[in-house]
């Protein structure tokens, strides 16, 4: 069904009460209207398609605004989200329709109940981290097209969700059994965009990035993703160059500055670098990973923009144990883990 607003609007200007009476008819119409969860609305030859509890949502603000002003504002504002699009710089959302990305979370406290398990997506690979970050990272700071680096591949997560939204991207590990896994699960993954997906077994510390970017004709790249080792929590080779090996907490830092210093000069300026990291316990002391690679980071050529806090959902080994891990911190005096940070920067 169509709904053209266009006289509702032009005659509805005159007076406070005359809107509102016009807004009302149109509310009621749509209101009426069953089991559809978008509408077209037309204004003055323009045409697009709202979803039906937003658009209810902008006529009843409209009706019930205490001022004709504000009403009027309210009326403007909806005729820019039919008539025009207004972009960012740096992602394809439309600000003018900044209410129908109710997904997009804003919020610097990230809750999930699970993690998504669509596609080619799966848990199988311990470590890695739930695509919902990948995702909300990827809409909110890249355009279709864009290059993401990941650094640490893994099993495929982010690279998988560029290849479903449609970025290109470049994942680096340096476990040939992980760069095989994500090659499985990233031919599994059905391609929608035309994308160039590409996973190098390589240290990230040492590849040649640009010999990587110039084979795809390319200056920089608009986003990284770090997902690293959270130090030695899970050994994921034997390679002497892994930060999962790290004989030190120093020796770690070092080695994922060491990452930094190769990757970074291949950001494009004022583009984001997320980290996403947890802290451990190492003989009954906290230590704070998170804000020690932060501070890695800060030392380079980035400011802060955001620290996020995500819950961690339970692990596979302590799924079974809550009782015994509760248990445990009422002896040890201590508190379970149950987040993560995803740190976000600029590149200045």
């Amino acid at each position: 069904m169509q709904i053209d607003l266009t006289d509702t609007i032009k005659q509805s200007l005159f007076s406070h009460s005359l809107l509102r009476r016009n807004f009302k008819v149109v509310l009621d119409k749509i209101q009426k209207i069953k089991s559809k969860s978008s509408i077209k609305i037309c204004f003055d030859g323009s045409e697009t398609v709202f979803k039906k509890d937003i658009l209810l949502e902008e006529l009843s603000q409209i009706i019930e605004a205490h001022t004709f002003e504000r009403a009027k504002y309210y009326v403007n504002r909806l005729i820019k989200s039919i008539t025009e699009i207004k972009r960012s710089k740096i992602n394809d959302l439309n600000l003018n329709r900044w209410k129908e990305y109710d997904d997009l979370i804003t919020d610097s406290l990230w809750i999930f109940n699970k993690r998504d398990s669509s596609g080619a997506h799966n848990a199988g690979y311990w470590g890695n981290f739930i695509p919902q970050i990948p995702n909300q990272l990827l809409r909110r700071y890249t355009k279709k097209g864009d290059w993401i680096l990941d650094p640490f591949a893994g099993s495929g997560t982010t690279l998988i969700e560029c290849k479903r939204l449609g970025r290109n991207a470049i994942g680096i590990d340096l476990s040939e059994e992980a760069i095989k896994l994500c090659n499985s699960n990233l031919d599994r993954e059905i391609k929608p965009f035309n994308v160039l997906i590409e996973t190098i077994l390589a240290d990230s510390s040492e590849i040649n990035l640009k010999k990587q970017l110039n084979k795809y004709h390319i200056k920089n790249f608009q986003l990284i993703i770090m997902h690293p080792p959270y130090w030695d929590i899970i050994k994921f080779t034997k390679e002497k160059n892994d930060l999962s090996n790290a004989a030190t907490k120093e020796k770690f830092l070092n080695m994922f500055g060491k990452v930094l210093d190769n990757i970074s000069p291949h950001l494009e300026k004022k583009r984001y670098l997320a980290v996403i990291i947890g802290d451990k316990y190492s003989e009954g002391e906290w230590i704070p990973l998170g804000f020690l690679t932060m501070q890695e980071v800060l030392k380079r050529d980035y400011k802060l923009k955001s620290i996020i806090v995500k819950n961690f959902e339970e692990t596979t080994a302590k799924r079974n144990q809550k009782e015994l891990w509760r248990y445990r911190a009422l002896v040890g005096g201590f508190y379970i883990f149950k987040h993560e940070y995803i740190f976000l920067f600029q590149k200045k």
